[in-house]
């Protein structure tokens, strides 16, 4: 499974916390309209606000989908493991979950699934052949992993092979300019599999748009996770960054997705966003290519 038009990947997991459904709503129209394809999410966005009880955002994509008839114009990808009510990875909680979404999603497929989290209590055939029997009964399109180690990744497609079951063919890693342990452990492997790579935390929880520096006071949600970026390294990489954008005449925020875009095996980045503004700043990082020295420029202010 590859992006289509825009290489980019629209974020669901704001969707039913920091934007309520309306600015959903208004966000997934603007990225289809813009060119964008791919939605992601997972069962277990937001759990984790209060008043929310899981699958809240795949609920809110879901009447999106019937409100603007656009399900065939989007590839979506979900995860599971991680909804409270379906937590583990056990094969009939896999099977079960899949089917929650599904309602909650009002749609009659799911092109890529995640298996979001590693659960070592269930033996990993178990789960391998319980993600293949979700696309042998067409439910399922194409199958992923997210925060697995190399390690399991590798153990996953192995008994893929060995038992004859539909291998993976996506990879959801933690990867951005500031956080790049995906280069050494991840990368030789993706390389030897052929998958594609789907990067979350595209923009460091909002750090790599240049909002979060010394003085500002931004009132959000996820300020606290980009504030433990702002050492002397994070520093220097925004002050990269600047000097980049002004050269592109481009947001922060383009710059930073642009440069992982262009890192060899991402396929496209994902990022969120909770107003119409921000889709823009996004889309915009589709139309930078950086050069070399740009690319080589960030990379060493971020070690």
């Amino acid at each position: 499974m590859t992006t289509t038009a825009l290489p980019l990947v629209l974020g669901g997991n704001v969707f039913g916390w920091t934007a309520d459904e309306t600015a959903s709503h208004q966000v997934l129209d603007a990225f289809v309209g813009a060119g964008g394809s791919l939605v992601d999410t997972a069962d277990g966005y937001s759990a984790w606000v209060p008043g929310n009880s899981g699958g809240d955002s795949e609920t809110i994509i879901g009447r999106w989908f019937a409100a603007s008839g656009r399900r065939d114009e989007v590839a979506l990808a979900t995860k599971v493991s991680q909804h409270p009510q379906f937590r583990g990875l056990a094969a009939d909680n896999v099977a079960a979950a899949a089917r929650a979404s599904l309602r909650r999603l009002q749609t009659d497929r799911i092109d890529l699934y995640y298996a979001h989290f590693d659960d070592e209590s269930v033996p990993l055939v178990e789960t391998v052949a319980a993600f293949s029997r979700l696309v042998d009964e067409g439910l399922v399109r194409t199958i992923g992993v997210s925060n697995y180690t190399p390690e399991r990744v590798a153990q996953w497609w192995t008994i893929a092979e060995q038992e004859g079951l539909h291998r993976p063919v996506a990879l959801q890693p933690r990867y951005n300019l500031v956080e790049r342990d995906y280069e050494s452990s991840y990368r030789p492997l993706v390389e030897r599999l052929g998958l594609d790579v789907y990067p979350y935390y595209g923009l460091a929880s909002g750090f790599l748009t240049g909002k979060y520096r010394d003085g500002a006071d931004v009132d959000s949600a996820r300020a606290q996770g980009a504030s433990r970026y702002l050492d002397d390294r994070g520093r220097r990489v925004l002050a990269v960054l600047d000097e980049v954008a002004a050269a592109h005449a481009t947001p922060v925020a383009a710059v930073s997705l642009a440069w992982l875009r262009q890192q060899p095996t991402v396929t496209a980045p994902i990022a969120s966003a909770r107003t119409v503004e921000q889709v823009q700043d996004l889309v915009a990082s589709a139309e930078v290519t950086l050069t070399p020295d740009e690319l080589e420029a960030l990379a060493a202010a971020s070690f």
